[in-house]
C-alpha cells in the first residue's frame, strides 16, 4: 500500500460516490437467483462465456495502457495487472471445472457485452467522448493521461464485483455445501481479488496526482459511464426460471393484475419534516408583514414569539411521543407476532395525536399563511434522491397498471402536491389533513382527515376496498414512522425506509421483524424454487428495510 493515504484518493472517492449504483447489480435476476443458489446452469453458462470476452478487453486495455505510461514502475505495475488478467483466462477452463460446471462452447458476445468491451478499448485508445489523442505525436504526459483514463474505466468493475460477492457471501451459511455457486463466490471474496481490486486503485491514484481538475472529471464520467455499463451487463443476462426480481415483472398483467403503491411523505419522501417547513413560511409571512421591519419593534417581536412558540410545540410533541410510545411498549417481547396487540396499543397514539395538534391549532402558528407561498414552497421542498424518479417511472412503465397514494399526517395536502407537480406526477393521490383558507389565506383551522396510525389504516381499506375486486392486486406501502406500522403489515409488501429506532422497537417488541430488502429477496427467491411461486403474503409480520429509494428503484423496475 505504500503508505499512501486511501482516504484520500481519486478511486475511493468515485467508488463512494457511485456506490449506490450497486444496488441495481445486485438487484437484477442474476443476482438474486445466483444468491439463492438457484441461478440455472444454463443461464451462468451464459454469463460465463460472456465474461471471458470481457477479460479479453481488460488484457487488451491494459496492453494499450502500458505503452501510454511513461513511468517505468507504473508500467510494470500495469503489466503485472494484464499478467494477473492473463492467467486468469489461462485457468479459467480449470477454474470453472472445479466450480462444477461445464464450460460454454464458442460464443459471440451480446449487445451489452460489445457496448462495454467497446468502451474499455476506445478508452485505452484514447478516443475519449469522440476526441482522439494523436499517437505519433502525443507527448509522453498526454499519453499518461490516457492510461490513467484507462485505469479509470476498469477500476469500478473490479470493485463492484468483489463488493457484491461480499454482500452475497455474508448470506450464505459457510457449513451448506449445497449452495452450488458458493466456490465462485467465495473466488471473489478471497484476499488475491481484493489485493487485485486494490492495486488498480492504487495505480489509478498514482496515474492521476498530477492531473488538472478538467482532467479529473473526465475520469470521473468514464468511471460513471462504466458503472453503467456493469449494470447493464448484468441486467441484460438472460434467465430462464421464475425470479422475485424486478417486481413489476411478476405481475400477471395479461389478467388484470395491478400494483397499488401507498407511501408515506414525511421523511420517507423528504428530508425534513413538513411541519418544520409550515412554520418556516409562517415565520418569513410575519417579518414580511411590516416592510420597514427594522423600525417596528412589534413585528420583529412578533416573528420571535413565533419561533419560540413553534419550538415550545415541537419541544413539548417530541416529548410527549417518547412518552407515549414507552407507555404502550409491553416490557417483554412477545413470543410471535401479534398483530391484535399492536392495533389495541397503537389507539392511544391517536389521542396523543389528536390533542397535539389541538395545541398548534390554539396558538394560532397556522394563521396568515398564503396558500401560494405554501405551493411556491412545496415547488421548491427537495425530495430525497431517487424519489420523484422512481414515481415517474413506475408511473410511466409500460403494461403496467399503477395507483400510488399517498397517506400522510401533514397538516397541508397542497404542499405534497406541489413537492410532486414539477415532477409531473397530477396523477399521485394525496390524502392527508388540510389546511382551511378564507380567500387563500390560512384561518389557523386544520381540516382534519388523517391523525392516527388507525385512521391512516382506514384510508388504506378504503382505498383497497373501491379496486376491482376480481383482479390479482399487488400492495406495496412505503413508510418509515410508527404511524406507518399498521399500513405497512397489511400490505402484501410491507417496505421501512430508513432506521428508525422507535418504529423498529416498538415493532419488535410485538414480535415484528425487519429484514433488509436483498437478503429477503434472496429467502423470496428459494421460496420459489421450493413452493413454486413467489407469494407474498400480507400481516406475515415481517417487514423489509431500506435505505435509499434506489433500492425501491431497482427492486421495483430494475435498471
Amino acid at each position: 500500500m505504500g503508505g499512501m493515504d486511501v482516504e484520500g484518493g481519486i478511486a475511493i472517492k468515485l467508488w463512494k460516490k457511485f456506490r449506490s449504483e450497486s444496488v441495481f447489480v445486485n438487484y437484477t435476476p442474476f443476482f438474486v437467483c445466483l444468491a439463492a443458489g438457484n441461478l440455472n446452469a444454463d443461464s451462468f453458462q451464459h454469463y460465463i462465456s460472456q465474461h471471458v470476452h470481457l477479460l479479453h478487453a481488460f488484457a487488451q486495455a491494459y496492453k494499450l495502457a502500458e505503452e501510454c505510461a511513461d513511468d517505468e514502475e507504473d508500467k510494470k505495475a500495469i503489466r503485472n495487472l494484464r499478467k494477473h488478467v492473463q492467467d486468469n483466462l489461462k485457468s479459467h477452463d480449470s477454474n470453472v471445472r472445479e466450480w462444477g460446471f461445464e464450460l460454454p462452447e464458442e460464443s459471440t458476445s451480446t449487445n451489452a457485452t460489445v457496448k462495454y468491451t467497446d468502451f474499455l478499448l476506445a478508452t485505452a485508445s484514447g478516443r475519449i467522448e469522440g476526441e482522439k489523442v494523436p499517437g505519433k505525436i502525443a507527448t509522453p504526459f498526454e499519453k499518461t493521461k490516457v492510461a490513467a483514463y484507462t485505469l479509470g474505466s476498469i477500476a469500478p468493475c473490479m470493485r463492484l464485483f468483489a463488493f457484491i460477492n461480499k454482500e452475497i457471501q455474508l448470506l450464505l451459511d459457510p457449513n451448506d455445501s449445497s449452495h452450488i455457486y458458493k466456490k465462485w463466490i467465495d473466488h471473489y471474496c478471497s484476499q488475491n481479488f481484493e489485493a487485485y481490486a486494490f492495486r488498480i486503485e492504487e495505480l489509478l491514484d498514482t496515474l492521476s496526482i498530477s492531473l488538472t481538475g478538467e482532467e479529473l472529471d473526465v475520469i470521473e464520467r468514464l468511471y460513471h459511464q462504466s458503472m453503467r455499463l456493469e449494470v447493464d451487463f448484468f441486467s441484460s443476462q438472460p434467465i430462464i426460471q421464475e425470479a422475485v426480481v424486478p417486481l413489476s415483472q411478476t405481475i400477471d398483467h395479461a389478467a388484470g393484475g395491478q400494483l397499488t403503491i401507498f407511501c408515506d411523505f414525511d421523511l420517507t419522501c423528504t428530508a425534513f419534516d413538513s411541519s418544520a417547513i409550515l412554520a418556516e413560511i409562517a415565520i418569513v409571512t410575519m417579518q414580511k408583514a411590516d416592510p420597514d421591519a427594522s423600525e417596528t419593534q412589534l413585528t420583529r417581536m412578533s416573528s420571535a414569539d413565533l419561533r419560540s412558540t413553534w419550538n415550545a410545540l415541537s419541544t413539548q410533541y417530541c416529548e410527549e411521543f417518547v412518552q407515549c410510545v414507552e407507555s404502550i411498549t409491553p416490557t417483554e417481547t412477545a413470543k410471535s407476532f401479534s398483530y391484535e396487540d399492536l392495533c389495541k396499543a397503537l389507539v392511544q397514539f391517536a389521542d396523543f395525536e389528536k390533542k397535539a395538534n389541538s395545541r398548534v391549532v390554539q396558538s394560532g402558528v397556522l394563521k396568515g399563511l398564503n396558500q401560494e407561498d405554501i405551493k411556491r414552497a412545496g415547488q421548491c421542498l427537495i425530495l430525497q434522491d431517487g424519489c420523484k424518479g422512481f414515481f415517474q417511472k413506475i408511473m410511466k412503465a409500460e403494461n403496467l397498471t399503477t395507483a400510488v397514494h399517498i397517506l400522510s399526517y401533514c397538516w397541508c395536502g397542497d404542499l405534497i402536491r406541489s413537492a410532486f407537480l414539477s415532477g409531473d406526477l397530477k396523477a399521485l393521490n394525496v390524502h392527508s389533513n388540510e389546511l382551511a383558507c378564507e380567500e387563500s389565506i390560512t384561518t389557523g383551522e386544520i381540516i382534519r382527515k388523517l391523525e392516527s396510525p388507525l385512521e391512516k389504516l382506514q384510508a388504506f381499506n378504503d382505498i383497497l376496498n373501491n379496486r376491482d375486486k376480481d383482479c390479482h392486486h399487488l400492495t406495496v406501502y412505503i413508510g418509515g414512522s410508527v404511524g406507518d406500522l399498521l399500513c405497512l403489515l397489511e400490505a402484501d409488501i410491507g417496505i421501512v425506509m430508513g432506521s428508525s429506532p422507535t418504529l423498529r422497537k416498538l415493532g419488535e417488541q410485538f414480535g415484528v421483524s425487519f429484514m433488509p430488502l436483498f437478503p429477503g429477496l434472496v429467502a423470496k427467491q428459494r421460496e420459489v424454487v421450493e413452493v413454486g411461486a413467489s407469494n407474498w403474503t400480507k400481516l406475515s409480520g415481517t417487514l423489509y428495510t431500506v435505505s435509499s429509494w434506489d433500492e425501491i428503484h431497482a427492486f421495483f423496475l430494475g435498471s
